[in-house]
């Protein structure tokens, strides 16, 4: 189902996906926040009401022993009458505190109100003497402190516990809202870093085809996974890779064709100007003899110009077929050495190979037409006397090869073009004939081709070429 959906709408789908879930976890919260904020308010508006019902019931208490014992002193019925507003606004606050404290026991509740109708009793009897109606309205009304102070302890009580409830259900709250947050942030990561992992896969292939397409490496076929928009992508790269695979191949034909049609006419122009030399066609003068030693001269330039042609071709179409097998590469640098001993020695040249690496899996003929090149160029710009060495080394599952000469090195302006095919550098070596600039980009496309590369570096004297190849590729 994914498959038939762009790049694009796949992207806005995670982000919209990802925002939808943060959404969901915000507004959770925010409506836990607000019954947090309900409760909370609640429980201070019930705290509000109890605490003072009982300072009411307390003070209706007060109110209630002075009016009746001012009665008692004074026989004053407007006493009595206090008496019984304030015991009436007490039984309000009692039967308030009552529905607010549903935990309380009613024994609590029934003995404040019959101390208090107790008291009523003593103000109502108008036969009994005053000293023991003193004595009946003194052990009623005494009843009454501690029951006020009973009430008032689990007011309080109920109010810490009304206040535990809500911190215990914070605190649940609060866990719960942190699992929520964190799950919805872990399942984003996951969907986010899923996601880019699905998509960074496509467009891995998509750089690595490139990469084949740069390299000149048409033998792979370009598939591409993923978005549909994607995958057409890779059908154009596909389409591009056999179009330039057939435009490699026009070339190389057109290349061996001219140069076979060159070559037929040059072997009759080099035999041509040999038998004039020969003075096969007659005596020459001084002047005639200069003219076939110009004839000569440019013809075999010519020929060697062709034959670097030919090799350059070859070596491209070569570098698309490697047949890797273990190779040691220094036993391969020594061969290649001995290969050339008569061309260093010629030049009283001292050549040394320096160092070892484990074996690689690589293409050795490849490797040493390479090396091959490499050798020759440093041969061809050394002093006589001179040294060449080629330093062997591993690093980080890498292969390094150093290739370091005493020559005049490679000018500034040339280092960024040393290896463009048929690029002649600036300093070339007093008395020999230039060469056609072929030979480093041989050793470019075979070891390229091994997804290697192929570096200048900066050498106080001479030369410095490094070749690095992948152990794993």
């Amino acid at each position: 189902m994914f498959i038939k959906l762009s790049f694009r709408q796949l992207l806005l789908g995670v982000f919209l996906l990802i925002a939808l879930l943060l959404s969901a976890t915000s507004i959770q919260a925010l409506f836990t926040l607000d019954r947090l904020a309900a409760e909370s308010r609640e429980v201070g508006q019930h705290a509000v009401v109890l605490t003072a019902n009982v300072q009411r019931l307390a003070e209706r208490s007060v109110a209630m022993e002075r009016s009746a014992r001012q009665f008692l002193v004074l026989d004053d019925p407007a006493f009595r009458d206090r008496y019984a507003a304030a015991w009436r606004d007490g039984e309000d606050a009692l039967s308030a505190l009552s529905a607010g404290l549903p935990s309380v026991p009613k024994a609590s509740f029934a003995a404040w109100r019959d101390q208090g109708e107790q008291a009523w009793h003593a103000l109502q009897a108008p036969n009994t003497k005053r000293a023991q109606r003193q004595r009946m309205l003194n052990t009623a009304l005494a009843g009454l402190s501690p029951i006020n102070e009973e009430l008032a302890d689990e007011v309080k009580r109920e109010v810490d516990q009304r206040n535990q409830r809500i911190l215990l259900g914070l605190e649940h709250r609060r866990s719960v809202l942190g699992g929520q947050l964190f799950a919805s942030i872990s399942l984003a990561a996951a969907l986010a870093v899923g996601c880019g992992m699905w998509l960074s896969r496509p467009l891995a292939q998509i750089e690595g085809a490139i990469d084949r397409l740069g390299g000149n490496r048409y033998d792979q076929p370009i598939e591409v996974e993923g978005p549909d928009d994607l995958r057409r992508l890779g059908q154009q790269l596909n389409w591009l890779r056999q179009r330039l695979a057939s435009l490699e191949a026009d070339k190389s034909r057109f290349l061996r064709h001219i140069s076979h049609e060159l070559k037929t006419p040059l072997a009759a122009l080099v035999e041509g100007v040999a038998l004039l030399e020969d003075e096969v066609a007659g005596t020459l003068t001084p002047n005639q003899r200069e003219v076939a030693g110009i004839l000569r001269q440019n013809t075999a330039s010519l020929q060697n110009q062709i034959e670097d042609l030919l090799r350059y071709n070859t070596a491209t179409f070569a570098a698309q077929h490697l047949q890797r097998q273990p190779t040691d590469i220094a036993a391969l640098l020594r061969d290649t050495v001995d290969a050339q001993r008569l061309q260093w020695q010629a030049r009283r040249l001292d050549v040394a190979v320096e160092g070892s690496a484990p074996p690689i899996a690589a293409d050795p003929g490849k490797l040493a037409i390479a090396t091959s090149n490499l050798l020759t160029n440093a041969v061809r710009y050394s002093p006589e006397g001179g040294t060449v060495r080629f330093i062997i080394g591993e690093q980080a599952g890498t292969l390094a090869i150093d290739c370091i000469d005493q020559g005049p090195g490679v000018a500034p302006e040339d280092a960024a073009l040393i290896f463009e095919p048929f690029y002649q550098g600036m300093r070339q070596p007093p008395g020999a004939r230039r060469g056609n600039g072929v030979g480093l980009s041989i050793v470019l496309e075979y070891i390229s081709a091994h997804g290697g590369s192929l570096q200048l570096l900066p050498a106080g004297t001479g030369a410095h070429f490094r070749i690095e190849l992948p152990y794993e590729y």
